[in-house]
């Protein structure tokens, strides 16, 4: 979680934001994304400079000689309108046209980004402030969902995302390998793509080592589908950020017609959306063969085994309705969960996990895909308590 002393300082650049007239929370977020992406961008190139100087190589170049001043350790130093145009002029349309030879997500996104900022001094409030904040690696995950949290209390747009503590523990009861395939299908902010992420390079140094494994892991590995553009687009840089050059983050409906994956992924992390329900005109007929239903959550279910390869594990948080709701439908996800495949565990949450956006209970299924059953011993776990207090603060 992000100290008291950090989360008065965001809260000071929100209010820069909001009294400038910037005031959809979501717009909110998305400028103030691209501002720490371009801050990153520096500090990641100043981290190569370091190392290779140390080494003895030559750095790996973000910014070349021309575009010195593009980096934002020289354009904040500037005065206010000088920095207003370079940023607005040159290094908007920078990030926006990174990697714009290849057909990336994050080109794809970028394209229809806008620079909102409206004033020469508000920008340089705004960069002043960006500037005091102190990014460890972690803290950005945290700050993220900080920033999302005042998205959900202001009741726009229902996104939330998954305390990182919650995802951490599924990748860890997942653990990925180097030679995995990921997907979230309903991956927002890209927060356990990212999870999954920091667990491969804190476990596996292969993943460096391997010319093979480090092309899988930049390019071939991390795959996420959402309905919502600028989700996209935020979920796109948290990966740039985390050192994923190319993940394959989409614009698709995952229960739709449209979307045909099948036996293609080897590991689904997930937090589906399960509010409502849904047109059963657009979904997939093979999803409704196995639950016919227009609830989400039993629907994702049966998406994640449609997806899986044989062999493939998924850990997904669903409401606790899902293990309880007596519906046929209910009763045919558990069915085929239990007979098909193979079922490890259910981990209770208590319902104040999820709070300040929701105080659903949810629990974690545990499942291989394998489509001859296996299910034996399943693991029940209650957990009472998840380190945090369990009302709106989350002290």
């Amino acid at each position: 979680m992000i100290t008291g002393e950090l989360r008065n300082k965001v809260d000071k650049i929100w209010e820069i934001f909001w009294t400038g007239g910037i005031t959809n929370p979501l717009s909110v977020i998305e400028q103030f994304t691209y501002l720490i992406f371009i801050k990153s961008l520096d500090d990641k190139q100043t981290k190569e400079e370091k190392t290779a100087s140390v080494l003895g190589l030559e750095p790996k170049k973000i910014f070349n000689e021309n575009e010195q001043i593009l980096r934002w350790s020289n354009f904040k130093e500037l005065e206010a309108q000088e920095m207003y145009d370079i940023v607005v002029n040159k290094v908007f349309p920078f990030i926006k046209n990174m990697n714009e030879n290849n057909e990336s997500s994050f080109s794809k996104y970028m394209k229809d980004a806008i620079f909102q900022i409206p004033t020469p001094q508000m920008l340089e409030k705004i960069v002043t402030g960006i500037d005091g904040l102190e990014f460890e690696r972690d803290v950005k995950g945290d700050l993220y969902e900080y920033l999302l949290s005042k998205l959900a209390t202001s009741g726009t747009n229902g996104q939330f995302r998954t305390p990182r503590h919650i995802i951490d523990m599924m990748v860890r009861l997942i653990k990925p390998v180097p030679q995995d395939i990921i997907i979230d299908p309903a991956c927002g902010t890209s927060g356990f793509l990212v999870g999954a992420e920091e667990y491969l390079k804190e476990n596996h140094d292969e993943i460096f080592i391997s010319e093979e494994l480090k092309n899988h892991f930049q390019n071939e590995m991390f795959y996420g589908n959402d309905m919502d553009t600028t989700m996209l687009r935020i979920g796109t840089m948290n990966m740039m950020l985390h050192d994923v050059e190319n993940p394959n983050i989409d614009y698709k409906d995952s229960l739709s017609k449209s979307n045909t994956d099948k036996e293609k992924y080897t590991v689904v992390l997930a937090n589906p959306p399960f509010t409502g329900s849904l047109d059963s005109e657009g979904v997939a007929d093979d999803l409704l063969k196995v639950t016919k239903t227009k609830k989400t959550e039993l629907l994702f279910l049966a998406l994640m085994l449609r997806i899986l390869k044989i062999g493939g594990r998924c850990a997904v948080i669903v409401p606790d309705g899902v293990l309880f709701g007596a519906s046929k439908a209910h009763k045919q996800i558990r069915q085929e969960l239990i007979e098909k495949h193979n079922l490890h565990g259910v981990i209770s949450m208590p319902s104040g996990v999820f709070k300040p956006y929701a105080g659903v209970s949810t629990a974690i299924l545990l499942f291989t895909k394998t489509g001859i059953g296996g299910t034996e011993n399943v693991w029940f776990y209650d957990m009472q308590a998840d380190g945090f207090s369990l009302d709106d603060k989350r002290n």
